[in-house]
């Protein structure tokens, strides 16, 4: 096996086999010889060796091993040291050799970033005509400022001699940039700081808006999803507090999953709305980072994390692959054309923190302390009877793998009612047996009444009354 030797180059390291490194040495001590007695000479030496390990970068790359046919192909990139014009005392070099013209951000030339200057340099015109441009598209349409900001994010910047010799395609000392003393030049100028300070003041005022609304929405997930604090967030007049959503993962999601998806819905949640902190920040204070590997393992991160959490959630949701329901029907053989309809048991005899009120149908659902067991209070409807007989019917409905699952849940539900003496009495909630996950879950009950039928709710009943082809004048508190 060949012998390799490790060299440090410009600032990055480079395995070389024996035999060019040999030549390699020989060329930059003539480099060294040439140049260490001029003025200027070690920055003009430093800028080479810059140069070389660009070239050895694109050659090879940092993991591979410089070949004598890679010291040679440099060599007639850069230019033997005799091809270089070292002039007079106070100038830098020339080279002779061609140098291949590269487009990037001219610094030197900048009013907002270096996106026009950059493209006078490579397209060897006044980059005045570019900024005239770039404000009349701007003006109409808003595609110019579009533009400049792809290549402002695509384009880098010319931020060492060596890339400046690229983006002028040869000596710097013979390719400076004449600035314009024209009018017209000056005039654009000042209407490019003029858009530069309106797009700044933009940029700040959006940047304030996306610091203050990603830390805000931070810290409400943060206190209602990590610190569960009561009552932070609630809507409606019947308590609903999002707060206890943690709570209710157990109730819908196997046990051994709940820790997952809270893990990876946090995840999702979280790195994006840092995200959008960290790039209001730096559109307030306008400072630059080497955040790219960061920012790139943060995406991969987040990624991962939406496909895991869309994986759980897949496989849990096959629990509501099918749906079925049960039906029970109970003829009421009224006296009497007045019927009392009352609560037998109460949502107060409850003990209970934690009540939610998501929708019409789950209109009040709250988690009892005492037997930790979901407890939902039902819908009623009231109809008019096909005949003169009147009817309770009672419907339930669940969700499950298969229908026959989902038919034994709806079966399981917990709901008492009966008649008697002109007065049904019905629960003010059904309940989910211990050992059953929410599967959708519910019960609608339905009065069927002949015509003329008085009816009497107390409040509590009344609550669940939402559908009516009747009359209704109301609830009796007694």
């Amino acid at each position: 096996m060949d012998k390799t030797i490790n060299i440090n180059l410009g600032g990055s390291l480079f395995q070389v086999d024996e035999e060019a490194f040999i030549i390699l040495r020989d060329y930059i001590q003539s480099i060294n010889t040439r140049f260490r007695n001029v003025p200027g000479g070690p920055e003009t030496i430093e800028d080479i060796e810059s140069r070389i390990a660009e070239i050895f970068r694109s050659q090879k790359g940092l993991a591979g091993v410089i070949s004598k046919k890679n010291v040679q192909d440099m060599i007639s990139v850069i230019g033997k040291p005799e091809d270089f014009d070292i002039g007079a005392p106070n100038e830098e070099f020339t080279s002779k050799a061609p140098i291949q013209k590269k487009l990037y951000r001219n610094p030197d030339d900048s009013v907002i970033s270096g996106v026009c200057g950059g493209l006078g340099a490579y397209l060897n015109t006044d980059p005045v005509l570019f900024r005239v441009l770039f404000v009349l598209f701007t003006l109409f349409g808003f595609i110019g400022a579009l533009i400049y900001g792809v290549l402002w994010i695509a384009v880098p910047p010319a931020n060492t001699e060596a890339k400046k010799r690229e983006m002028y395609g040869g000596d710097l000392h013979t390719a400076t940039v004449q600035q314009s003393s024209s009018g017209f030049s000056e005039i654009m100028n000042a209407i490019g700081k003029v858009f530069f300070m309106i797009f700044r003041f933009i940029a700040i005022l959006f940047g304030a808006v996306l610091v203050i609304t990603g830390f805000l929405t931070l810290f409400s997930f943060l206190l209602v999803y990590i610190v569960k604090y009561p009552g932070a967030f609630s809507f409606g007049g019947d308590g609903f507090n999002i707060s206890y959503i943690p709570d209710m993962l157990k109730y819908i999601f196997t046990a051994s999953a709940v820790p997952w998806i809270k893990v990876l819905l946090t995840i999702t949640i979280v790195l994006p709305l840092l995200a959008i902190i960290y790039w209001g920040l730096k559109m307030i204070f306008w400072f630059r980072s080497r955040d790219g590997i960061i920012s790139l393992a943060a995406f991969i991160i987040w990624i991962l994390a939406v496909a895991g959490l869309s994986v759980v959630l897949f496989n849990q949701g096959v629990s509501f692959a099918e749906s079925a329901s049960s039906v029970a029907r109970q003829e009421m053989k009224m006296e009497s054309d007045t019927l009392f309809v009352v609560t037998d048991r109460k949502m107060d005899d409850l003990e209970y923190d934690n009540e939610f009120s998501v929708t019409n149908r789950y209109n009040f659902v709250v988690l009892a302390d005492s037997d930790k067991n979901l407890h939902i209070r039902p819908n009623m409807r009231v109809r008019t009877s096909d005949n003169e007989s009147a009817m309770f019917e009672v419907q339930k409905r669940s969700s499950g793998r298969t229908r026959r699952i989902a038919q034994s849940k709806a079966e399981s539900l917990e709901f008492n009612y009966h008649f008697s003496n002109d007065t049904l009495h019905v629960d003010e909630y059904f309940t989910i047996p211990a050992g059953n996950r929410w599967s959708g879950d519910f019960i609608w009950t339905t009065l069927r009444l002949p015509e003329n039928t008085i009816v009497y709710f107390d409040s509590r009943t009344s609550r669940m009354v939402n559908d009516t082809e009747m009359n209704f004048d109301g609830e009796d508190e007694d």
